[in-house]
């Protein structure tokens, strides 16, 4: 097969691209800003996601393209600039497509567009969508485009990807270095619940989906686990081999604080290390069902939290980053 991933200067991108190669497939990929994986076998075309001429040229001869590329919750960005990226390139992903002959699209959307999953139970694909951020909110207008696609014919299959982690990813680091140095703290009670899914995970679900999946459809790909945050934080610090965090920040001050925080960071384009969108991973459960998968794609995960985070864990001390 020949497959393009754009994103793949990302972690599912990158990964993606990785087991393409090593299964023996052509694979291409569209680099922005940070610097291609150092993958033997992979070529790159460098420029932006929103270039229809670019990608017209670049997705010649490709049978598929994963779109992974997204901007992604960084409280620097405004609307308008996740919306170029998140909705805009994957209009531009798929105008380009069908101008180029390739046969399907395998669109990478958000957990997220779900925005708060109530009631203690995970969600199907039919749960409706209520974004809650800026971020979630593009990635939502990302999807409809696809779906919209889908309707006037074109081959396109859209993933919702539980909450990803696994060696490499530098988001997660982030969380696990906070945990792993002793200087985390759960926000409320821990009680809100996530479905994470190891990259290797999500990668062997996307291939089937390539594969098996029903254009015009949507299908989650997450673990078999439900959890609640604290207790993937509690399986975290054991991988770490640090004792669980019992300092716990009250909800309210904590997001008023982070609200503060977030817009004071933006007016010098960085990164607040406390924001709305990192605080959604405490107070905005986002458990997926995955039983449409399982049924229709095959989807079995493999690797449970605990040994997977182990794995992890593991890979960011062999890397020094832990």
């Amino acid at each position: 097969m020949k497959a393009f991933v754009t994103g793949i200067s990302g972690f599912v991108g990158g990964r993606l691209a990785q087991v393409l190669v090593g299964r023996g497939d052509a694979v291409r990929g569209l680099v922005h800003v940070r610097p291609a994986p150092s993958v033997g076998g992979l070529e790159f075309v460098s420029g932006d996601i929103a270039d229809l001429g670019l990608l017209v040229d670049a997705f010649k001869g490709a049978d598929i393209v994963f779109h992974c590329a997204a901007a992604l919750g960084a409280s620097s960005f405004g609307l308008e600039a996740f919306r170029a990226v998140n909705a805009g390139g994957t209009r531009a992903v798929l105008a380009a497509a069908g101008e180029a002959g390739v046969g399907r699209v395998i669109h990478f959307s958000s957990a997220g567009v779900l925005g708060r999953v109530e009631g203690g139970r995970a969600a199907d694909e039919n749960h409706p969508p209520a974004p809650r951020d800026a971020y979630d909110r593009t990635k939502l207008e990302g999807e409809r485009i696809a779906l919209e696609a889908a309707g006037r014919g074109r081959d396109v299959v859209i993933i919702r990807p539980g909450w990803i982690y696994g060696p490499g990813d530098r988001r997660t680091l982030k969380l696990i270095r906070a945990i792993a140095r002793r200087r985390f703290a759960l926000v409320g009670r821990g009680r809100t619940l996530q479905t994470p899914v190891h990259i290797d995970d999500l990668v062997a679900g996307t291939l089937l989906a390539a594969a098996e999946g029903r254009s015009g459809e949507i299908y989650n790909l997450a673990g078999f686990e439900v959890m609640t945050v604290a207790e993937m934080a509690a399986g975290i610090a054991a991988a770490a081999g640090v004792r669980p965090a019992r300092l716990r920040l009250p909800v309210w001050p904590t997001r008023g604080a982070a609200w503060t925080m977030g817009r004071a960071f933006r007016v010098f384009r960085k990164e607040a290390p406390l924001s709305p969108s990192r605080l959604a991973f405490f107070l905005h459960p986002k458990p997926l069902d995955i039983g449409k998968a399982q049924r229709e794609l095959g989807y079995a995960p493999k690797i449970p939290f605990k040994e997977g985070m182990a794995r992890t864990v593991d890979w960011y001390r062999g890397a020094g980053r832990l």
